[in-house]
């Protein structure tokens, strides 16, 4: 239910704060005053989009802000939880727009996206404006509004797994049943890239120890003298490292004899000479292997050139080539064997086809039953909105073929109606005027979520095109249905506006110039 709802900045209205009751709470004013804008503002609050056009002139920012009493179900607690919002047993939603587009939302003072927002709302409040009729008169909403009154939620789970299923399978069919000329050239191109990579017989870092081996085999006459000299300097020459060591090693042992504290140096100078000795080996042995070949050095080349073509046919490094090679040779292997796929794919096709029918048959068996109980309890309120001879159909037409497949079943659902005795019903769409579409909106909307007591229902001018008696007719339908809700309602008519337990006007004046 909503307690209060708080307005800064918004269009005509400098700063309001309302705050609304249960039962019925009705909005009256001329037209023009501004009902419509409180209004769109709680459609704020449920996550419509609004435009930063109603921030009021002059002003560079506004806000919304609704306190909502809840009854926290487990499907809406787990919205909350997932989304970070503490939760009581109250909700202070917060909508704040700027001029600059730094538009942010808040529950319970966590900041949420608008689309967070929209699913919250839906459990809070839902409104029926002056464009419902037009939802009414297409027949896509029909099924969706004899489902609310069917409760049939449990079954549409069902099949819309069975639905989802069975068409990811048919979609891998048709995927697989593309054109054979398609399949031909791409297997031939599959099989040429899978033979070019494979006899390169390409090495994971093969060419950066080839480009180690050319850097080497362009520089031998250099690496032979610096390991020549470095030899020199660790261990040939008369004054080398090892020499020097090994003279430095004698004196302090001598020292220990007298010093005990440099016996401790006498391990380490051991491991240093056994280090340089270990050096001048590795690079005389590095000398004695070095010669230039050309032969060898072009062979290189070769093979950095050919490393460098698939590269740059297939990825930008060998490892991403290798990953293509696999990644070809899979696609390859599925299109060998889609035949035999086919051929399963098909098998379990007709097994989930049977599991979807199945499911859809005992959805469209429950529409069925619910659809009689769902037309008696329309013409009973429609008599009490003063449309007394009245006639409401729900047609359902089951499909009879794969495409009336969808995640809501195989049923077409329209609605049926007369309004004057001796006439048969006919295409909703066809023959309700604007009056009567009013109300019989309203008595369908209302019907078909009747087990939907804990929103809060909104409408906004139903009464457009009826008066004196059907008004009041209306007026005590709201009534009725405020006993069970929360209702607020904008109306023109004296007639449901006297039936008020909440009763608002709205006035708009001019004060220096500004209104």
């Amino acid at each position: 239910m909503l307690s209060l709802l708080k307005i800064k900045n918004i269009a005509l209205i400098d700063e309001l704060a309302i705050e609304f009751g249960e039962g019925l709470n009705l909005l009256t004013g001329e037209t023009g005053s501004g009902k419509s804008i409180i209004v769109d503002s709680l459609g704020a609050l449920t996550g419509e989009r609004v435009s930063n056009d109603i921030i009021k002139e002059g002003e560079r920012s506004a806000s919304i802000e609704g306190l909502f009493a809840v009854s926290i179900g487990d499907e809406l607690r787990t919205m909350l939880d997932d989304g970070g919002v503490e939760i009581d047993n109250e909700l202070i939603i917060r909508r704040e727009l700027s001029l600059t587009g730094k538009n942010r939302v808040f529950i319970n003072g966590q900041l949420v996206t608008q689309g967070f927002l929209k699913s919250i709302g839906a459990f809070l409040v839902d409104i029926h404006g002056q464009g419902e009729q037009a939802a009414l008169y297409d027949v896509e909403n029909h099924i969706e509004l004899l489902d609310g009154f069917a409760s049939v939620e449990f079954q549409k789970e069902k099949v819309a797994a069975a639905f989802v299923t069975w068409s990811a399978v048919k979609s891998e069919i048709a995927s697989l049943e593309k054109d054979t000329a398609e399949k031909l050239q791409l297997l031939d191109i599959l099989r040429f890239q899978t033979t070019e990579i494979k006899t390169a017989g390409l090495q994971s870092g093969e060419d950066a120890e080839l480009e180690e081996e050319k850097l080497r085999l362009n520089n031998v006459e250099k690496l032979t003298t610096l390991s020549a000299e470095a030899f020199d300097l660790l261990y040939d020459d008369p004054t080398s490292t090892a020499v020097t060591l090994e003279k430095a090693e004698r004196k302090i042992n001598e020292l220990s004899e007298f010093e005990s504290r440099f016996g401790e140096y006498a391990e380490g100078l051991k491991a240093a000479r056994a280090v340089i000795d270990d050096l001048a080996n590795e690079v005389r042995g590095f000398s004695s292997h070095l010669e230039f070949s050309p032969e060898r050095l072009n062979e290189i080349e070769n093979r950095l050139a050919e490393i460098t073509r698939l590269k740059r046919k297939y990825g930008d490094s060998i490892d991403a080539v290798l990953e293509h090679l696999a990644t070809s040779e899979s696609r390859l292997q599925n299109i060998e064997t889609a035949e035999f796929r086919e051929e399963e794919l098909n098998k379990k096709l007709a097994e989930l086809r049977e599991a979807y029918v199945r499911q859809a048959s005992e959805l469209h068996k429950a529409r069925k039953a619910a659809a009689a109980r769902f037309e008696k309890t329309v013409e009973e309120s429609l008599k009490a909105v003063a449309m007394e001879n009245a006639r409401f159909e729900v047609r359902i037409e089951a499909g009879e073929n794969d495409n009336s497949f969808t995640a809501k079943g195989f049923d077409a659902v329209e609605f049926y109606f007369s309004a004057n005795p001796g006439e048969s019903p006919k295409p909703l769409v066809r023959v309700a005027s604007g009056g009567e579409a009013s109300r019989l909106m309203l008595v369908v909307k209302t019907v078909s979520h009747s087990d939907d007591i804990k929103k809060t229902s909104v409408f906004d001018e139903v009464d457009v095109g009826i008066g004196g008696r059907v008004a009041e007719a209306v007026g005590r339908k709201l009534k009725s249905l405020s006993a069970t809700q929360q209702v607020l309602c904008v109306t023109h008519q004296p007639q449901i506006a006297s039936l008020a337990d909440h009763h608002f006007i709205v006035e708009k004046e001019t004060v220096n110039g500004r209104t």
